[in-house]
């Protein structure tokens, strides 16, 4: 399954977004402070709403979701004023090519509990509606409306597609320090592990011929890219127990030398998290800023990598990424419609379209790193030295 298309009203920086036509890979640009990542987070919102509350440690579903966020004040646009509703929708085509819409609206009860509640959800599949709330079961009862459809296995029996897709969305943004560093930090890892401390625990849960299928294509990605590097293996501790990934690397011994993840390189151990996270399976990849520690060469070719593996896999996963390198986007054969180029004003954010300069100038041969990302830099980045005089 695939989104096509994101709808937001109220949401965030958002007082209302089309995003248009997604393809299987996205590119999410646009200055700081201008929304990327709360773009990406109305997806895991969908995400954790459709996790029923028995799959999370503190609970799931729509109350915890909003109020994860910071309860609704926080969720909404500022520039809402009366409007107190937020409201999401998706549309998706299926791995049969169905067509699927999916809304979702919400507002606050109003009351001293301060519950959240449904003011609309919406589920259609080729034209034919499964789903139109509130109903007469919701007037009869309104604490039904406290829950979507979407966290109620009782009652999602129809469209259970759309639940499982969402509560297998990834969202990765991994902190090599976290990674290494988790057994001194302890087991404090935030739901869902966005930031990839859990990591190694997630290969370790992978059958061992997945697994070893999965690090030999990663080895040869190392390869290329690492000097000395030689070997790649995944192993438990003797004593503790504790997964591990090893490399080898040449040197003057015959048999080189086995490193553990602890002394990867940031940007080695942030490669095999984005590699590994491309493979692991074919529900939606959200990833912020894959160019962070990683040499501007490598960089350079992330987006043809990605390409690959997902001509490669069976079931691609689709991928969202927010991006502020031009390294990234250099790759001339990055099409237009594969970015998302997001502007902030004074209303909140829109998606700024190509003008006709532009579409000249990308179809002159020029990237759209170098025609777009000009756009997103900040207009008065040049006083920022005499700001602090």
């Amino acid at each position: 399954m695939k989104i096509r298309h994101l709808n937001l009203k109220n949401w965030m920086n958002y007082q209302k977004l089309e995003t248009g036509n997604l393809l299987d890979r996205m590119f999410v640009i646009g200055p700081n402070a201008s929304g990327k990542s709360n773009l990406l987070d109305a997806l895991r919102f969908l995400r954790d709403v459709a996790l029923p509350a028995g799959m999370k440690p503190s609970g799931g579903g729509l109350q915890k979701a909003v109020r994860d966020r910071g309860g609704l004040s926080k969720l909404r646009c500022v520039n809402a004023r009366q409007d107190n509703q937020v409201w999401l929708e998706v549309i998706l085509e299926g791995t049969d090519k169905a067509k699927w819409v999916y809304r979702l609206g919400f507002k606050g009860e109003g009351k001293a509990n301060n519950r959240f509640i449904v003011t609309e959800e919406y589920v259609e599949k080729d034209g034919r509606t499964l789903l139109k709330r509130p109903d007469d079961q919701d007037k009869n009862d309104a604490d039904r409306l406290t829950q979507s459809h979407l966290e109620l296995t009782t009652a999602n029996a129809e469209f259970r597609e759309l639940p499982h897709f969402f509560s297998e969305t990834t969202y990765l943004h991994l902190v090599p320090q976290l990674l290494k560093f988790a057994n001194l930090i302890g087991g404090n890892t935030i739901e869902q592990d966005p930031f990839g401390q859990g990591f190694l625990q997630r290969v370790a849960a992978t059958g061992e011929k997945t697994r070893d299928a999965r690090l030999r294509r990663i080895q040869k990605a190392l390869d290329a890219v690492v000097p000395y590097f030689k070997d790649l293996r995944f192993v438990k501790d003797d004593i503790s127990g504790l997964p591990h990934i090893e490399a080898n690397f040449t040197h003057w011994r015959p048999t080189g030398a086995w490193q553990r993840e602890s002394q990867f390189s940031d940007g080695t151990l942030r490669l095999i998290g984005l590699l590994w996270s491309l493979m692991d399976g074919s529900s939606l990849l959200l990833i912020e800023e894959p160019e962070l520690s990683l040499n501007e060469e490598i960089v350079r070719h992330l987006p043809r990598l990605i390409q690959q593996v997902q001509k490669q896999s069976k079931s691609a996963r689709q991928v969202l990424i927010t991006t502020h390198s031009e390294a990234l986007l250099s790759d001339r054969t990055i099409p237009a419609e594969e970015i998302i180029r997001l502007e902030p004003e004074r209303e909140g954010t829109r998606v700024h379209p190509l003008d006709q300069q532009e579409k000249i100038m990308l179809a002159s041969g020029l990237s759209v790193g170098e025609v777009l990302l000009r756009t997103t830099k900040p207009k008065n980045v040049g006083q920022l030295e005499s700001s602090l005089r």
